[in-house]
């Protein structure tokens, strides 16, 4: 593992490609799992607060499960997450031309809001995981990615560079310059993974 202030990464990180290939997928990690996508500190109010803009853009039975469970709920783990359409996708969830993308990244897309979608989803194959004052960042493997594994294999794509803008997102530009310099270092055989 590798500690870049206060987080650690998996090697595995560095090392998986990655590309996301929709057309193959259908955007299945909106749709399956046992509970919505994981929200940070403030990810429900930022929901909320645009929750206007991005209803338009949600279909019928998604606004019905914000009606009645709220904007965000908590799981079976007792964490903060998106709400599920009966047990199922989430209920942000829509379709587009066949393939599942997200209301709430559509509204952001259209200039509509400010949030642009959980920062889980955005990051997402990774997961992040708080250890007290240490961050675990690990790869989550899951077959409904066996085309985005192909296509980032074929394509020659690492996941960590699949991610940039959200790892950005997520620790800052400074963290994502070291976390380059540290892939570099594997290359070059100065740094060596387990």
């Amino acid at each position: 593992m590798l500690q870049i202030e206060d987080t650690v990464v998996r090697f595995e990180v560095l090392e998986q490609r990655f590309c996301c290939d929709p057309g193959a997928c259908l955007g299945a990690c909106c749709v399956q799992g046992e509970a919505g996508a994981p929200l940070e500190e403030g990810e429900e109010r930022e929901i909320r607060e645009n929750y206007a803009a991005i209803a338009r853009h949600m279909k019928p039975a998604g606004a019905e499960a914000v009606e009645r469970q709220g904007v965000a709920v908590i799981d079976s783990d007792g964490d903060l997450g998106t709400p599920l359409i009966n047990g199922g996708e989430c209920a942000y969830a829509v379709d587009a031309d066949g393939c599942c993308c997200c209301a709430i990244e559509r509204a952001w897309a259209a200039g509509e809001s400010s949030f642009r979608k959980p920062i889980s989803c955005h990051l997402y194959p990774l997961r992040v995981t708080r250890h007290a004052s240490r961050e675990l960042i690990r790869y989550d493997h899951w077959k409904v990615c066996d085309p985005a594994r192909d296509r980032g294999e074929r394509e020659d794509v690492p996941l960590y560079l699949f991610l940039k803008e959200a790892l950005v997102r997520k620790y800052g530009g400074e963290w994502y310059e070291q976390l380059q310099v540290a892939v570099n270092a594997l290359r070059d055989g100065s740094l060596k993974a387990p």
